[in-house]
């Protein structure tokens, strides 16, 4: 079995030469590339130690604009950021025979190390290898992630718990910006769990060919991604795609499906994919704050009216996940409209998390 990990693992892009059949995309899933007009966009970068008024203000607005934005002077100290880079560039360049023991292709696994995406892609494969780790809440117990290397689950058990919190801070500001109470997303709908997707991009022989991910929408509440200081990261923007100029020492924050379903479209989760290129690896680490699978979401009343019906169905967030591990998830999502039920049993969440 070991053998047979180990020769699947040397599959995997880290240790291919050239693109494996399987890689190759279909000229229609590879969108153009970014224009000049495009390429002259950027992300709005946000101040974290703005007055509070003002960040409430420039997160809200940067949110409903394009879905996406980066952070500064965001209180997780550098040499946090330093370390954890380099202690998921340490892991990735063990030799394949070290890593075999974490490589999984069992997706119900919380902890592994797989190649390509967890969504559903009829059989197409991308350009990724990625090490999952689950920070279970509230217990943040790590005795199952990878103990190579020797300080993995130190340092990056620190960093989540640190993501973790600058995440909760931004919801309570958009929960602010919006007219909630501050406290509106936590409880169920931000404690299920936190998932940490670590990245990692290997140089691709042939870039025009494949892609690093999918176009996709993410499936969570909000997500906080470490994009290291390769751009790769490609953000949809009125039918075209915005390149991520990373910022030193930033995060770039997105929104979930369950923002965008909460919000009945108010706040977006827009389309995301990941590029490759020829000539050097690329790092990034993503952390999602996950919904408990029992938690129902649907728009909250605050926000239907007759001239802004329920553009949702409301579903527990295990059913939304069955229903929807497809890639281009937004289309997907706005296909299930169900606007025939009463404002009573449009439960947003589960009023415990109140």
């Amino acid at each position: 079995m070991a053998a047979e990990i180990t020769t699947t693992l040397h599959l995997t892009p880290a240790h291919a030469p050239s693109i494996p059949d399987s890689f190759i995309l279909p000229a229609s899933h590879l969108r153009p590339s970014t224009t000049a007009s495009s390429a002259a966009i950027s992300l709005p970068v946000i101040d974290m130690s703005l007055p509070r008024d003002d960040l409430r203000a420039a997160i809200l607005d940067a949110g409903k604009e394009h879905g996406f934005f980066q952070v500064t002077n965001h209180g997780v100290p550098d040499h946090v950021l330093r370390a954890m880079d380099a202690v998921c560039r340490a892991f990735f360049a063990m030799p394949a025979a070290d890593k075999a023991e974490f490589y999984s292709t069992d997706k119900a696994k919380p902890n592994r190390l797989f190649s390509g995406t967890n969504y559903e892609t009829f059989g197409e494969r991308y350009w990724r290898d990625c090490l999952r780790l689950v920070f279970p809440l509230p217990s943040g117990d790590t005795s199952g992630w990878p103990h190579k290397p020797h300080d993995l689950r130190e340092i990056a058990g620190s960093y989540t718990s640190l993501v973790r919190g600058l995440a909760m801070e931004i919801l309570r500001l958009l929960a602010e910006g919006l007219g909630l109470r501050p406290d509106y997303f936590a409880g169920d709908i931000s404690g299920g769990r936190v998932s940490l997707d670590i990245n990692s991009y290997p140089p691709c022989p042939d870039p025009t060919r494949t892609l690093g991910l999918p176009p996709h929408c993410d499936r969570d509440l909000i997500t906080v991604l470490l994009p290291g200081d390769v751009p790769g990261l490609e953000v949809a923007y009125n039918g075209d795609w915005i390149r991520v100029q990373p910022v030193p020492n930033s995060f770039v924050v997105n929104f979930g499906l369950q923002l965008e379903v909460v919000t009945n479209g108010v706040l977006k989760s827009v389309e995301h994919r990941a590029v490759t290129n020829s000539a050097v690896p690329r790092m990034s680490v993503a952390t999602f704050i996950v919904p408990a699978d029992e938690c129902v979401v649907g728009p909250d009343e605050r926000f239907v009216s007759e001239e802004n019906p329920a553009r949702y169905r409301t579903m527990s967030v295990g059913e939304f996940k069955r229903m929807h591990n497809v890639v281009n998830l937004g289309s997907s999502l706005n296909q299930i409209t169900n606007v025939k039920k009463s404002s009573q049993q449009e439960v947003h969440h589960k009023e415990e998390s109140v």
